[in-house]
């Protein structure tokens, strides 16, 4: 259920990722009200809702990235203070997103990508090891990054989080416009780096999808929290699915 918004955030505290009611603005457009939720270390969380809920938003808000502008509220990773950071400084502190246009760098090779990504230190994963991981990438590491195809572009801006020594991935819309093997590859990989103790946030329009991936969601309604439980239990409740997600 949502959290109380008038506990003090200490009180949740244990959690790895911690949004406590953040309000966010597009201009004079009230966009996120008072969003809640706790994200535990090595979860992934599908953050739902129909369209114009405020999702994007709010991971924009805890990214520290571009609009919106968040006024109130508090964001905390692993004890620090997002909410007082900028994007870079957030990214450095760990948190990372995946934007729905997943930003490939042009004039880059997919290897010169995941290169840039570790010129600041401390890096992450190593580029062996996101080949394991991408083997596709692996095959096309001297091609043009933004001549792939949808479904390799979108494992290049994984890997390229993954490059960076990063605490919590969050993903707008993953499997916008890819094949369903294509999506199913994108699963795999999500499985693969929880089981690596990576703690992850997914937007995504495709809700079951995420839902059959993930450990909790979080459902929006007009930039507010209507539900806070475990994907099981939407997955099980129609009724809950049809007055929100519309599935």
């Amino acid at each position: 259920m949502p959290l109380d918004k008038n506990a003090n955030h200490a009180a949740t505290a244990y959690a790895y990722l911690s949004v406590y009611d953040i309000h966010a603005y597009y201009g004079e457009s009230y966009i996120v009200q008072g969003v809640s939720f706790n994200v535990h270390e090595g979860e992934i969380l599908a953050l739902l809702g129909r369209n114009g809920a405020g999702k994007t938003s709010t991971l924009r808000s805890i990214a520290r990235v571009g609009a919106p502008q968040v006024t109130y509220g508090e964001i905390w990773l692993d004890h620090q203070h997002l909410h007082k950071m900028n994007a870079h400084q957030a990214a450095v502190a760990g948190c990372v997103l995946v934007p729905e246009d997943r930003r490939i760098i042009p004039g880059l090779t997919v290897e010169e990508n995941l290169q840039l990504a570790q010129i600041v230190e401390p890096t992450g994963w190593t580029i062996d090891r996101l080949y394991d991981l991408f083997p596709r990438l692996g095959e096309r590491r001297k091609q043009e990054g933004i001549t792939l195809s949808g479904g390799e572009q979108q494992m290049l801006a994984i890997a390229r989080a993954l490059a960076r020594d990063i605490k919590v991935l969050l993903l707008d819309e993953p499997y916008e416009g890819l094949a369903p093997v294509i999506v199913h590859e994108i699963e795999r990989t999500l499985h693969h780096i929880r089981d690596q103790g990576l703690t992850t946030v997914i937007v995504e329009q495709n809700a079951i999808a995420a839902l059959e991936i993930a450990d909790r969601a979080v459902i929006l309604d007009s930039g507010q929290v209507v539900f806070d439980g475990t994907a099981k239990e939407v997955l099980e409740n129609a009724e809950l699915r049809q007055e929100y997600l519309a599935i």
